[in-house]
């Protein structure tokens, strides 16, 4: 019989400060989030690939600054005027480049906020420079603030992700089956959430355990 890991972990997905994994590809942006105080100019632009965990790394400053989180999209329809002085983590920063009104709403919220004693986070892909944003004054202001970067998931943090995927859905794992997943999936969080859903799917309509080897028949499958 294989033998099993249990983690003593949440029954449910959480995105607070307990429940983020800190490990060598994320200890700086987490150690710069925890120190927000010290931020130059009370803003922070956070960069990661998709899946390396900037929305749980919002959440956790949303929880120790009060900030309340926007989606830059929605900046457009947003009153920017009731933020002032407010923290504010704005997401996805890099996907108004272009658009008039939203680069126009971050250039006054960002006047607002900082000026009335809020701090502004900002998440991104890449660098504030390669946004291509079109309002000059908002380019140098996006350009001169600090950045913070999560690398990709390493080894320590996908497979405590794993661990901790499979544990929310009431399943306990095989040794070997984390160690046997790692070098055959995506580097990201999103991926991580995936395999564990396609393979908890096969289990479930099989009716079996989740072993290996299944996995092995289920992953070479999908590909």
């Amino acid at each position: 019989m294989a033998e099993q890991l249990t983690f003593d972990l949440p029954a449910r997905p959480a995105q607070g400060l307990d429940d983020f994994l800190v490990t060598p590809s994320n200890a700086n942006a987490m150690a710069t989030i925890e120190s927000w105080e010290n931020w130059p100019n009370s803003k922070l632009v956070l960069v990661g690939d998709e899946g390396t965990g900037k929305t749980h790394l919002t959440h956790v400053w949303a929880g120790l600054t009060g900030a309340q989180i926007i989606p830059a999209r929605d900046l457009p329809q947003t009153r920017v005027e009731d933020l002032a002085g407010r923290s504010i983590a704005l997401e996805d920063a890099d996907q108004i480049a272009g658009q008039a009104d939203a680069e126009n709403a971050l250039f006054h919220l960002h006047n607002l906020v900082l000026a009335e004693g809020g701090a502004l986070l900002l998440t991104a892909r890449t660098a504030p420079s390669r946004w291509g944003l079109t309002l000059p004054d908002l380019r140098s202001r996006m350009e001169g603030t600090t950045l913070a970067r999560l690398d990709p998931p390493d080894d320590m943090l996908l497979s405590a992700v794993l661990v901790k995927l499979f544990h929310d859905r009431q399943i306990t794992v095989p040794l070997n089956l984390i160690d046997y997943l790692l070098p055959r999936m995506e580097r990201s969080l999103a991926e991580a959430s995936r395999v564990v859903s396609v393979l908890d799917q096969a289990a479930l309509s099989e009716g079996r355990a989740l072993t290996r080897t299944l996995a092995a028949r289920v992953l070479d499958n999908s590909e």
